[in-house]
């Protein structure tokens, strides 16, 4: 992950560089949770799925403000209408969460989006949709991780150490989703240019 890291860095410096300038209420939105890591969107998710008391997977507006202030997202009310104006494609006064979330993650090629969900399903071994610690037996190596080595960490805690990196730092449930996965790598995604060079990174970095 140590190339992963790097490139997340620059991602999160980037974003921090064009939001003063950007005049977008989505693309601001898109630059603030890029400048919390790659796991930004995921975080935003989320904090919508907390405020989604009857489990409907849309969001009126009151719950939608109360969703991006929980997540500590600085917009003005006057933004904030204009973007759930713009999500509201039937004016029924509600937004449909996941496709807001889609059409906020960075836009990325299909040739990037087949290799992320390459390395996923080969992490997902039980197929269920979902990677636990559980699934990266046999996937990834805990011996070669300097705490495992020096005693401080077992398996389990690499293990999960290695989850960490692909959840919200604000609210961890240890466990990966196919769509928590495309939401992190779409933040690494931005930070490089050619899709070449993006997969060749994917197929390197995951062995595949």
């Amino acid at each position: 992950m140590a190339g992963t890291s790097q490139l997340e860095r620059e991602m999160m410096t980037r974003a921090r560089r064009q939001y003063p300038q950007c005049q977008d209420p989505v693309e601001k939105l898109r630059l603030q949770c890029l400048a919390r890591g790659a796991s930004g969107i995921k975080g935003l998710g989320r904090a919508f799925r907390i405020m989604d008391d009857n489990r409907s997977s849309s969001l009126d507006m009151e719950e939608f403000s109360k969703g991006l202030q929980t997540y500590g997202l600085s917009l003005q009310p006057a933004e904030v209408q204009e973007i759930f104006q713009l999500f509201d494609t039937n004016g029924n006064g509600t937004i449909n969460f996941d496709e807001f979330l889609i059409s906020i993650r960075p836009p990325m090629s299909n040739a990037r989006r087949q290799v992320i969900l390459e390395a996923f399903h080969k992490m997902d071994r039980t197929g269920d949709g979902v990677v636990t610690v559980e699934d990266l037996n046999g996937i990834y190596n805990p011996k070669c991780h300097r705490k495992y080595q020096n005693g401080e960490w077992n398996e389990r805690q690499v293990f999960q150490n290695f989850l960490d990196n692909f959840d919200s730092a604000y609210n961890k449930d240890g466990q990966v989703t196919e769509e928590e996965f495309l939401n992190y790598y779409s933040g690494v995604s931005a930070s490089i240019d050619s899709d070449v060079y993006f997969v060749v990174m994917m197929k390197n970095e995951w062995k595949l």
